[in-house]
C-alpha cells in the first residue's frame, strides 16, 4: 500500500512509542471509571463489540451512541497492525465530555478485544473496514444499547472512520434521529483517491446513501488543519445534498484530525443543541 509522507510519518511516531494492547484497554478502562462508566463486551453474530455507558443509566427517550474511529489499523505501510484498538480512544472521550443525555460509545470490530475474539482478521480494520458485516454488528450493538436504556430514539457520533459507519448505520435505521461525525470520512473513495491509497474496495461507501440520508438531520464537524480528513472532502459530501436536506458543516480552523475536539466538545455540543 502506496502512503503519503504525512501518514507514514505518523506511523512511525506511533511505533516508536506504542502501548501494548492490555495498556491501551486500560487507558480507556480508567476514562471510563474516572467518570461513572462501566465495560460491557456486546454479543453479534459476526464480532464482540466493546461498549462503554454509565453504571447507572436514567431511562430517556434518546441515546447518544459514539462510535470510534479506526484505531491503530497500520504498523508501517505495509504491515497492518495486529490489533487495531487505539492509543487514545477519543471518541469514548467525547462520550465522557457529552455536557447533557444519555450517552453510550461503541468500538470497532476487534479493538479492546482478545486477539481471539471471534470474526477478528485484518481486513476488518483495512480494506473491509466499512462492511456489510460491520454495519450489521454495530446495528445490533446499538438495538442492545437502546433496549438497555429504554430510549425511543438514537442520535449517532462518529469519529473519523467511525463516521463513515455511524452514517452507513443511519441509512439502514428508522430511529435514528440525528447524524453528528468529528473529523468523519464520508466518502472512502474520494479519500483514498485523495491520499493515493489502495482503496477500500471491501467497505460500504456513505457516500452512496445519499437519499436514505437525506431524512436524517446532519451536521459534520471538520478541522480545518485536519490532514488525514481534509475539510473539502466533507464539503463535497454535503454538496449531495439538496434545499431543507442538506447538512451543516462547522469547519474549526484551529482545529485538526485530534486536536481540540475533546476539549471542545461541551461547546460545540451547545452549539448543536440550539438546533435540535
Amino acid at each position: 500500500m502506496k502512503f503519503p509522507c504525512f501518514l507514514l510519518s505518523l506511523l512511525l511516531s506511533a511505533c516508536a512509542s506504542l502501548p501494548t494492547p492490555a495498556e491501551r484497554r486500560a487507558l480507556a478502562d480508567r476514562l471510563a471509571i474516572a467518570r461513572g462508566w462501566r465495560a460491557e463486551t456486546i454479543r453479534t453474530s459476526d464480532f464482540d463489540l466493546q461498549a462503554y455507558l454509565p453504571a447507572r443509566q436514567a431511562r430517556s427517550d434518546v441515546l447518544t451512541v459514539y462510535v470510534e474511529g479506526d484505531g491503530l489499523a497500520w504498523l508501517s505501510p505495509s504491515q497492518p497492525s495486529s490489533d487495531p484498538t487505539p492509543r487514545d480512544p477519543l471518541a469514548l472521550r467525547l462520550a465522557l465530555a457529552q455536557p447533557e443525555g444519555n450517552a453510550a460509545y461503541l468500538a470497532r470490530p476487534c479493538q479492546f478485544q482478545p486477539a481471539d475474539s471471534p470474526g477478528c482478521s485484518g481486513i476488518y480494520w483495512t480494506e473491509s473496514r466499512f462492511a456489510s458485516e460491520v454495519v450489521a454488528a454495530t446495528n445490533s450493538a446499538i438495538d442492545t444499547l437502546k433496549a438497555r436504556t429504554g430510549a425511543k430514539k438514537i442520535t449517532l457520533v462518529g469519529y473519523s472512520g467511525g463516521g463513515a459507519v455511524a452514517a452507513l448505520v443511519a441509512a439502514r435505521r428508522g430511529d435514528v434521529e440525528r447524524l453528528i461525525t468529528v473529523a468523519g470520512n464520508l466518502n472512502h473513495r474520494a479519500w483514498t483517491s485523495h491520499h493515493r491509497v489502495h482503496p477500500l474496495n471491501g467497505s460500504l461507501n456513505p457516500a452512496d446513501e445519499a437519499d436514505a440520508l437525506s431524512r436524517i438531520w446532519q451536521w459534520h464537524w471538520l478541522g480545518g488543519r485536519d490532514k488525514t480528513i481534509p475539510p473539502g472532502l466533507g464539503q463535497d459530501f454535503a454538496n449531495l445534498f439538496a434545499g431543507r436536506s442538506k447538512p451543516v458543516v462547522r469547519i474549526e480552523p484551529e482545529f485538526d484530525h485530534s486536536c481540540c475536539w475533546v476539549e471542545k466538545w461541551p461547546m460545540l455540543w451547545e452549539q448543536m443543541a440550539h438546533h435540535f
